[in-house]
């Protein structure tokens, strides 16, 4: 069983950046695609990017492509999202989450999820 502990979420002005960072626990971190999902209020959950178990490998869901950057630390077993320019429609509670495979746009492809962070943009 893998635990994930997301960090970093807070209230942020439009325009600004956030770094959020995901613990990885109870499973090797390399050997799995792993990514970020979000869900605003009201919504349901969207993709928003993946890395792949190299690092080699990453998308992005087109409305924050150009804004956010995924990358891993496999040393540190530890998976990041950078996310600048922010805008108030990425206001939501941001999921770090663990592949069944090597793919995870959709939630039944997804394993394992953490407790969730908030991410707040004030316009």
């Amino acid at each position: 069983q893998v635990q994930l502990v997301e960090s970093g979420g807070g209230l942020v002005q439009a325009g600004g950046s956030l770094r959020l960072s995901c613990a990885v626990s109870g499973r090797t971190l390399p050997s799995y695609t792993m990514g970020w999902f979000r869900q605003a209020p009201g919504k349901d959950y969207e993709f928003v990017a993946m890395i792949n178990w190299s690092g080699s490998s990453t998308d992005y869901a087109d409305s924050v492509k150009g804004r956010f950057t995924i990358s891993r630390d496999s040393a540190k077993s530890t998976m990041y999202l950078q996310m600048n320019s922010l805008k108030s429609e990425d206001t939501a509670v941001y999921y770090c989450n663990v592949a069944k495979g090597w793919s995870m746009y959709q939630r039944r492809e997804i394993d394992s999820w953490g407790q969730g962070t908030q991410v707040t943009v004030s316009s």
